[in-house]
């Protein structure tokens, strides 16, 4: 079955109606039931499921965090999160083999996911069920189904359910973020992102079905989310594999994405382009309706306003440099520890993450509806959350 009939809507990407095992709450804001954990009253007791590599980045940030424990470790292969505790010294934390014995033994306030996509929602639902708060790996989920019931489990249980976009939190992005709410760059109109790397990364990555947009792509779409302020519309994607490609498929694509107000979310990346490579964080330029900014993904940045009405003869308006704003002591950055820190900020105050599921599902939806549309060749519309779930959205 291909990924695009496993990630089929019933009737069309905007109206979607899925099976949940209960109603969602219908309420404005999905979050107002959330409780505040209590930090000051007992160490918050923290595990973590998959003991993969990426697990070492998660737990480096985890155990930055004043107040939080870390209880208990699971995997399938028990000698994997038995090695992962011996190398961070947590000798007293429970090893488990699954959810349900990590859930029975740890009893954790705080479920760190990172397992395998297809595992993603039987885990998540065991742990909102047992009362946990969930930060998962990325995509939110495996599909479309999937993921709009994790939303409304995490409503249901009054529990908050993030994702790790971890590549929306970096300097560059959030300084990017700034200049555009200092209104420098006025209501913007267009968000373009260039991402070309060659990682001969081998193994299953190198047989994936569109695995560009599926393995990386997510991150730029969820960053441009966040520059352009609002959820795209639909899509138009074409994905290619260059020749002496070392992948399978899809090691390349391009894809305009439309946005309510006009505008539009441009994406082009490689896997495999040798050669003058972006930054892993891609290269970006945000055009706005006073004036633009780019960042190469590294340490340059420039931005240009309008300055005035074009000179009597003149073809092009006069422009004026502006500086791009410095971070502030508030900024969350860090990659995976600025995710951490938003996680737990809204765990202590009551208050929603911004890459809450509810949030990030556009992110998913772009991808899911990109692969929709190289595969048939035509402009698909993005999916939506159930209106009594997407209340109170934003980027």
């Amino acid at each position: 079955m291909s990924i695009c009939t496993r990630y089929r809507l019933r009737a069309t990407l905007t109206s979607m109606r899925v099976h949940r095992q209960r109603p969602c709450r219908d309420t404005v804001n999905v979050y107002a039931g959330v409780r505040p954990v209590r930090w000051e009253e007992a160490p918050v007791r923290a595990a973590l499921i998959g003991c993969g590599n990426m697990s070492r980045t998660w737990l480096r940030a985890a155990l930055a965090i004043e107040g939080l424990t870390i209880v208990g470790l699971a995997d399938l292969d028990r000698a994997a999160a038995i090695r992962l505790a011996g190398e961070f010294g947590l000798d007293d934390v429970a090893i488990a083999g699954g959810i349900d014995e990590l859930l029975a033994l740890a009893r954790p306030d705080i479920l760190f996911d990172v397992v395998v996509p297809a595992a993603r929602h039987a885990v998540v639902r065991r742990a909102l069920a047992a009362g946990c708060h969930v930060l998962s790996e990325k995509p939110l989920a495996d599909t479309l189904e999937h993921a709009v019931d994790l939303v409304a489990a995490a409503a249901d249980a009054g529990r908050v359910h993030a994702v790790m976009q971890n590549r929306r939190y970096v300097a560059g992005i959030r300084r990017l973020r700034r200049l555009i709410d200092a209104g420098a760059l006025g209501d913007i109109d267009e968000v373009h992102c260039d991402f070309f790397k060659a990682p001969h990364f081998g193994g299953f990555r190198e047989q994936m079905d569109h695995v560009l947009l599926l393995d990386m792509a997510i991150h730029s779409f969820d960053a441009a989310r966040l520059l352009a302020g609002s959820d795209p519309a639909n899509v138009m994607c074409r994905e290619g594999n260059p020749r002496k490609s070392w992948y399978r498929a899809g090691a390349s694509a391009a894809a305009v994405f439309s946005l309510p107000e006009g505008g539009v979310i441009t994406y082009r990346g490689s896997w495999c382009a040798n050669g003058l490579q972006t930054e892993w964080d891609s290269a970006w330029r945000i055009i706005g309706t006073r004036g633009s900014a780019t960042w190469d993904g590294a340490d340059r940045f420039a931005a240009e306003i309008v300055d005035g009405l074009p000179p009597g003869g003149e073809l092009f308006a006069p422009l004026r440099a502006v500086p791009v704003p410095t971070l502030e002591p508030s900024d969350r950055i860090g990659g995976h520890a600025g995710v951490l820190r938003d996680f737990i900020d809204a765990l202590r105050s009551g208050g929603e993450p911004e890459t809450s599921s509810r949030r990030n599902f556009a992110s998913l939806a772009m991808v899911l509806a990109a692969i929709e549309s190289a595969e048939q060749q035509r402009p698909c519309e993005l999916p939506r959350l159930p209106i009594e779930l997407a209340q109170g959205h934003d980027a």
